[in-house]
């Protein structure tokens, strides 16, 4: 690929339209080098990789925006053909150190090459009108500060617009989103960090924390009656909320407390183990409204396949995430979910690591004998050797996964023009949860994303509705989109239409969710190829950051994972040791990043720190 993160990636718009045109084209753009085969000894034997990506299906694009000034959306589409506009490039860290002799300018010339195409945002102001704070590990107060290096800053700074107080009208036509295309972050997969969950965690331990910012989501919603509602689930919300009688606000923080200690009262829902969540829930002296809240906005569970322990362990979970970061249980990683997996390939880069883009493999060599995997063989004709290898699940040819019985993520990313539900504030990031209409098909989950997130421009929101597939991704979701939003393209719109938001432009694609394959599915495989899968449909990472543990603990039993990096202060070299000045790949006082302490204090983004942080 061309870009960083596989299926995790984030695009500009441009960079999008690129991605669905070659994934609706699914051609093979590699060029197999011809004599690989001579490289083989006689004692090994090929494994064919695939050529073709075949993890994303049912492609379909639709543009329901004003289309006038065809020129103009011509003319805009042709700067993702200029250099500084078209696909990321990678800079090697070596390359990098020669040119001034800084590998922590190596590290940060390796990020900021990352995506040249992707947008710092549309809004910088509002980011400090939004919920952007400086946050310790356990809420304690600290300075405002931003997590990021000052590099970070400075890609705000380079293409934030101009102030424009004068009001204008909020027209969003299609070639302003083509010309505005680089403030887009669209990610391929939508999901959200669980303020304790196990990516956080990972994040403060390995430090990878600092090379990111993020922002709280800052509403729960929920869809009942055809209406959306904002969901209280904080101490402050119940009894601040408005929609709840005094009585239901009662009921509702006595199931809540329970549900913190559940497991210390077993004799209130043994007798529903058996049972649904949502039965054991119309048990419980609650009213339907609560029950609704409870079960499809807070547990965010499905109401006919959910048992009763499962829905007091989520319920569980989302309370205990509350107040640590702020008001929701949620984090979002400004610039999109695609910065994540950028973070660590940043860390993995000032130790040496390379990232290698638009590098096609052609074969696993592997040993007749021992049955182990000796090297891979690259488009080049190049042989690489390696003790280990991992290879991401949509490498593997069709002989390899004969077995394998994939499951599907129904996607798709809608560019609307307000939010399904307005607030005094505009910059707001909300989850929402669409339940299933009929049983047995799954529910939607929905996050909204503002211009603050810089995910979007100015006057447009970025919304993502994923569901475990049941058919195509347009069939599964497109009766949701109806439902919260207006897919009318003209400009007099009937009066039950005339309150929803309006949607500028729409695409629906279909993922492979490979995370629930076993290893030993996999066909003919040797023993040190390690598999791992794309992105799973669950809101959370925590069955990325498991697999990733375990895969590394199988190959280093007693190496400890992600350690933090040390201190540039504490690295001692041996006499017998290249100098450190001289080192292309030392560690320099450069390479650590300034602390949220040290750092800017203009409140953007939100700090994660170690809970014994001094």
């Amino acid at each position: 690929r061309n870009y960083y993160g596989g299926n995790w990636a984030s695009f500009s718009f441009s960079g999008l339209l690129s991605w669905i045109k070659e994934n609706q084209e699914k051609a093979d753009t590699s060029e197999e080098c011809e004599d690989w085969r001579r490289l083989l000894l006689e004692n090994e034997e090929a494994i064919s990789l695939s050529k073709k990506d075949k993890t994303i299906q049912h492609v379909e694009d639709f543009c329901f925006g004003d289309q006038d000034s065809a020129e103009d959306v011509e003319e805009a589409g042709a700067l993702s053909k200029l250099p500084g506009f078209g696909a990321s490039a990678a800079v090697g860290v070596a390359q990098a150190s020669e040119k001034d002799g800084s590998p922590g300018e190596s590290a940060s010339a390796e990020v900021e090459s990352q995506e040249p195409d992707k947008a710092t945002g549309s809004e910088p102001a509002s980011a400090t009108e939004g919920n952007d704070t400086e946050v310790t590990s356990e809420n304690e107060s600290a300075p405002s500060a931003a997590l990021g290096e000052s590099a970070l800053e400075a890609r705000k700074a380079e293409t934030a617009p101009a102030d424009t107080s004068a009001k204008e009208p909020k027209r969003i036509t299609y070639s302003r989103i083509v010309r505005e295309g680089r403030r887009f972050n669209i990610d391929l997969v939508s999901k959200l960090l669980f303020s304790r969950g196990l990516l956080i965690d990972l994040l403060i331990k390995s430090n990878v924390s600092r090379y990111a910012e993020f922002q709280n989501a800052t509403r729960i919603l929920a869809f009942r009656e055809g209406k959306v509602e904002r969901v209280p689930c904080s101490r402050a919300d119940v009894f601040n909320s408005k929609q709840l009688t005094m009585v239901e606000k009662r009921m509702l923080m006595k199931f809540l407390t329970f549900c913190l200690d559940y497991e210390q009262h077993p004799e209130e829902y043994q007798d529903y183990e058996s049972s649904t969540f949502a039965q054991f829930l119309s048990t419980r002296k609650l009213t339907p409204s609560l029950q609704h809240f409870i079960l499809h906005s807070i547990a965010m569970v499905s109401e006919t396949d959910c048992s009763t322990l499962d829905g007091l362990q989520a319920t569980k979970k989302f309370l205990q995430c509350l107040g640590r970061y702020g008001n929701t249980p949620f984090l979002f990683p400004m610039y999109g979910q695609g910065e994540i997996p950028q973070c660590f390939c940043r860390l993995c880069a000032v130790f040496g690591g390379i990232y290698c883009l638009r590098h096609p493999v052609q074969c696993l060599v592997v040993d007749k004998e021992s049955g182990r995997c000796r090297a891979v063989v690259d488009h080049f004709g190049q042989r690489i050797s390696a003790n280990y290898f991992i290879v991401e699940d949509s490498y593997l040819s069709e002989s390899i996964c004969t077995n394998v019985c994939y499951r599907q993520i129904s996607r798709a990313v809608l560019i609307t023009d307000q939010s399904v539900l307005n607030a005094d504030s505009e910059q707001q990031i909300s989850v929402l949860t669409v339940p299933a209409v009929d049983p047995g098909e799954p529910a939607v989950r929905v996050i909204e994303l503002c211009s603050s997130s810089m995910t979007c421009m100015k006057d447009t929101y970025l919304v993502h509705l994923t569901c475990p597939s049941s058919k195509t991704a347009r069939e599964d979701l497109e009766p949701v989109v109806q439902k919260l939003f207006n897919l009318n393209t003209e400009k007099e719109t009937e009066n039950e239409e005339a309150g929803k938001p309006r949607v500028l432009w729409a695409v629906y694609f279909n993922m492979r969710d490979s995370s629930g394959v076993e290893k030993d599915s996999y066909s003919g495989l040797p023993s040190n190829v390690y598999v791992c899968s794309g992105p799973d449909s669950a809101l959370g990472n925590d069955c990325a950051v498991k697999q990733a543990e375990t895969i590394f603990r199988e190959m280093f039993p007693a190496e400890d994972f992600c350690p933090p990096p040390p201190n540039p202060e504490d690295v001692i070299y041996e006499e017998d040791e290249i100098a450190p000045e001289e080192s292309e790949f030392s560690i320099s006082p450069e390479t650590e990043p300034k602390s949220s302490a040290e750092g800017s204090s203009s409140g953007s983004g939100i700090a994660v720190k170690k809970e014994d942080d001094e």
